[in-house]
Formats: C-alpha cells, sequence, structure tokens
C-alpha cells in the first residue's frame, strides 16, 4: 500500500519519497513480476484441486498418497505449498489445519440443530480455487442455505479480503439482510474488513468448528457442481473467458438446474416462493453412525439423507 504512494510525478525526489514512506529504494525501482508455474506445477495444482473438490476433508498426507499413486514423485513439504498456494486445508481434526490469522477474532458456530425454514435466516460463504491455463484465480460466492441459491459472486487473481468484502455487499444490496452470516476461519473472513460489513448491518456471525467438515457443507457442495458441471468440462484458459463461462452457469444454477435436495425444484423457484427448502446440521445422524451429519429437510419433519443432499 506505502508503495502505491509513490510517484514519479510527485514534486519530491523518489529517494526522500522512499524515506518518508519507509520503502525501500530497490523495490520502487526493479520490477517484480509474479513467478509463473511451471507446466508440471500447474498439473499438480489441477490434480489436488480435483481430488480436494471430491474428498475436502484430505489434508496433505492423503493427498502426497494420492499424487504418488499417480505417479509423481512428491513429498508432503511440496504438497503442503501447492495446497497453501490453492488455500486449501484439510478438514480432519489436528494441527495445522485452519489458516487463521492470529489476531482476528474467532467466532462461535451456531448452527449446530438449527432448523432453516425460511430464506434469509442463513446465509454462508466460501473461496475456492480455479485453475486456468496459465495460472489459478479465486472464487468467492454467498449462498443462502434455505433455498441453495447463489446470491452473489466474485474472482480475483489474490487471496485477499477485498473480493470477499464485495461479494458479499452485493448480496445485502441486492437480497436484504440475513440473520446469520456463516464463514470458516480463513483470515479473508475474520478480518475486520469483512466482519465490520456485517456487524454494520447487525447480522449474527458464525464460524465453522475446527476439524467439523460438514459445518458448512452447502457451499462445498457447491463448489463440487460449480467444477465437475462446468469448470472441468470446459477448461477455461483465461479470466475473459471463465468470467462470461460462470456468469452463464450461475444463471442456469439458480433458474434450471434442479435439485433432489429440494423437491426437484430451483434454487429461485424455493427462494421466491419461500417452500420446499430448508436445512439443519446435526451432530449425529443416527445412534449408529457417530459423526456430524447436514440434513436438508424439502418435507418438514421428514430429513432426507446426506446422499440426497450432494445430488
Amino acid at each position: 500500500m506505502r508503495k502505491q504512494w509513490i510517484g514519479a510525478t510527485e514534486p519530491l525526489a523518489l529517494i526522500r519519497q522512499c524515506e518518508l514512506t519507509g520503502v525501500a529504494r530497490s523495490t520502487v525501482y526493479t520490477p517484480h513480476l509474479a513467478a509463473r508455474p511451471d507446466e508440471q506445477e500447474l498439473t499438480l495444482l489441477e490434480l489436488i484441486d480435483a481430488e480436494y473438490t471430491l474428498h475436502p476433508f484430505y489434508g496433505s498426507r492423503k493427498i502426497k498418497h494420492y499424487l504418488r499413486s499417480l505417479g509423481y514423485k512428491i513429498n508432503r513439504k511440496r504438497v503442503q505449498r501447492l495446497m497453501g498456494m490453492l488455500g486449501l486445508a484439510g478438514m480432519a481434526p489436528g494441527p495445522n489445519t485452519s489458516r487463521r490469522h492470529p489476531q482476528h477474532k474467532i467466532y462461535p458456530y451456531l448452527l449446530r440443530g438449527v432448523l432453516v425454514t425460511r430464506p434469509n435466516q442463513v446465509w454462508s460463504t466460501d473461496i475456492t480455487y480455479i485453475r486456468l491455463s496459465r495460472g489459478f484465480v479465486y472464487l468467492v460466492a454467498v449462498i443462502d442455505w434455505y433455498s441453495r441459491k447463489v446470491l452473489s459472486w466474485r474472482l480475483s487473481n489474490t487471496l485477499d479480503s477485498g473480493f470477499c468484502v464485495d461479494c458479499i455487499e452485493q448480496a445485502l444490496q441486492a437480497y436484504g439482510i440475513p440473520d446469520i452470516f456463516n464463514t470458516d476461519q480463513g483470515s479473508q473472513f475474520t478480518s475486520e474488513a469483512f466482519t465490520g460489513v456485517l456487524k454494520a448491518h447487525g447480522i449474527t456471525i458464525s464460524m465453522d468448528g475446527r476439524g467439523r467438515a460438514l459445518d458448512n457443507i452447502f457451499v462445498e457442495r457447491l463448489w463440487r457442481s460449480v467444477k465437475h458441471e462446468d469448470v472441468y468440462l470446459r477448461g477455461y484458459a483465461t479470466m475473459s473467458d471463465l468470467l462470461p463461462g460462470l456468469t452463464e452457469y450461475f444463471t442456469f444454477y439458480n433458474t434450471e438446474r434442479m435439485h433432489q435436495s429440494l423437491g426437484y425444484n430451483t434454487p429461485d423457484e424455493v427462494y421466491l416462493t419461500a417452500n420446499g427448502g430448508g436445512a439443519r446440521i446435526v451432530d449425529k445422524y443416527s445412534k449408529i453412525e457417530n459423526r456430524g451429519s447436514a440434513v436438508p429437510l424439502h418435507v418438514t419433519g421428514c430429513p432426507l439423507k446426506l446422499d440426497a443432499l450432494l445430488s
């Protein structure tokens, strides 16, 4: 940010400007070009992304063994570096699986056992990676839990909070104010810039618990649909190709794509009529299965199984 204050057209000499802003002169005189990954690294990033989309609970150890099974000689340290480039972390409990910022406040998860019975009761968001032919970009989206409707989305070539803030502000302007907004504990969503927008509108903030793979299952399911139904099929080469492609897909997703968990209605139909949707996160799906589950409630009192949710 301080480098942006320095300009050749200013009356002060560049040396003096650097002194006043505390910026090293070498960073002003020498252009820094972003390093472009080589072809093998791009291939590894694509493979990691595809496998993580299918199994978001995989950490670096399992991803390493998956890549080795494909014939790649790779160690865990490199896998961790590549997953870090994509902003990915395994959901399973364990050390260093959450990309928190040490100075940001973490809010508790508020949705366990809560029945979502109407639109705009609960919204959530997340970030995923999309591979292009010569690099990658990040996609963020805001989704309504009751209807699964995508309310807004943004693309960025950097993993910062700015495009996340733009995305939530667009959703608030277009669809009003939700009661609860849920995110993971990533630094983009715990930043004051992001949480400040939510607090300014009186929205209750909820954040996924560590090791809870299903706390934000609806956005994770959205990423699987986006990638397998559009991104992987079309193989976008550039951002100029990706933007209209995703615009077309999200229009299809909201207005035409039928969801089994919504009684084969579309998200737009369920959102507008406030009928046929719903959700609930529970701790135990049954006494036999000791694991968390996400349960859609398109029929009141008769929750569908998790398999139906993932359709």
